[in-house]
């Protein structure tokens, strides 16, 4: 049995940002996470896209925003379980929580946090008979590196965000691009549609509207894909590569049976402490849901900071919880290991 303070489900940049909030209060963490690494949805779906609005941060890759939040934690010295689901949440009759993981480890803890972005999530795959074998070789739902890419034939399924950007950042690896959706009306950002027409202008890349009906391989290498046009044509597309971006089903997975109260999927909070119905469980991120809930990563960092002073206060019941300033607190230096800046100090005397 593992002791510590909080047990943190899910290791995305708010699960990270729970960690530092914890450990600036004297609380140990452990974090949980169902992927092998850390940085959830936003390292497995979107590594290199740009960010705009963490603060301070005029533009930060996804995969460099997570990096620098685990060179922040790395003070307080976090747990990792990597590659572990929670599968039970017991409370226990003295108080705390004891949960267990598919791996076989149990961690006792005073307070449990639900970071799990939109909790287990799997994408819209393609229901046709040969595609499970080209999974992972020839037929992909993610992208990880672009440059893999390098000198193939591409075909890009979807009509969102994901299937744009995508669409654009390997037309300047691959040696032939096609952008394949049901319709000329897309849910991606105007500007992405504006510049995919453009390109398709200028003969680099081509839009092709319709259904995908089959695929053309030999064991797991693809050679084309079946296109239904909307004329009701069947052309067959020549390709090494398909990468389909249909979507996400995002599931709770045993979180559902935790006997949590839920709104659409979404754990119901308190936006005073970010607790759930379950006194000692709390959410942060998009797995939450409160009156006027916006899923942007800095919200989810300013429930992260709420929820710990929750639960300091939960862990330590009649210690007043004193707000102390990283700038000045020599408290808050010691937990940061840093030395404290005393140069000007001499004016101010």
């Amino acid at each position: 049995m593992i002791e510590t303070d909080v047990v943190i489900v899910g290791a995305g940049p708010v699960g990270l940002f729970q960690v530092f909030e914890l450990g600036l209060l004297g609380l140990k963490a452990h974090v949980v996470d169902a992927m092998p690494h850390i940085g959830g949805q936003c390292v497995e779906l979107y590594p290199d896209k740009p960010i705009y609005d963490i603060p301070a941060l005029p533009v930060c890759g996804a995969r460099e925003l997570i990096e620098r939040l685990h060179e922040q934690i790395r003070p307080f010295a976090p747990q990792f379980h990597l590659g572990h689901t929670v599968t039970a949440l017991q409370p226990q009759a003295g108080g705390g929580f004891v949960l267990s993981t598919s791996a076989g480890t149990r961690l006792r803890c005073g307070a449990v946090v639900i970071a799990a972005g939109l909790g287990a999530f799997e994408p819209r795959r393609l229901a046709l008979p040969q595609a499970a074998a080209l999974e992972g070789h020839a037929l992909h739902y993610l992208v990880r590196d672009a440059k893999a890419f390098a000198g193939q034939d591409i075909i890009v399924a979807g009509g969102g965000d994901s299937a744009l950007d995508w669409a654009l950042e390997l037309v300047e690896h691959a040696r032939s691009v096609v952008l394949l959706h049901r319709s000329p009306r897309f849910k991606a950002a105007p500007a992405s549609v504006a510049r995919m027409h453009a390109l398709c202008d200028a003969l680099r890349m081509q839009f092709l509207e319709g259904d995908i009906v089959g695929l053309d391989a030999a064991d797991t290498a693809l050679q084309a894909v079946r296109v239904r046009t909307r004329a009701g044509l069947t052309v067959r597309v020549e390709a090494t590569h398909l990468l389909v971006f249909w979507g996400l089903h995002p599931k709770l997975g045993p979180i559902a049976d935790w006997g949590l109260a839920l709104d659409r999927h979404l754990l119901q909070v308190d936006t005073a402490h970010f607790q759930t119905s379950q006194p000692g469980v709390y959410a942060v991120g998009d797995i939450n849901t409160y009156p006027g809930k916006k899923k942007l990563i800095l919200s989810g960092f300013h429930e992260a900071a709420l929820a710990a002073f929750a639960i300091k206060e939960q862990l330590t019941p009649g210690e007043k919880v004193h707000l102390q300033y990283t700038t000045t607190s020599p408290l808050m230096h010691k937990r940061l290991h840093v030395e404290p800046d005393l140069s000007g100090l001499d004016d101010v005397m």
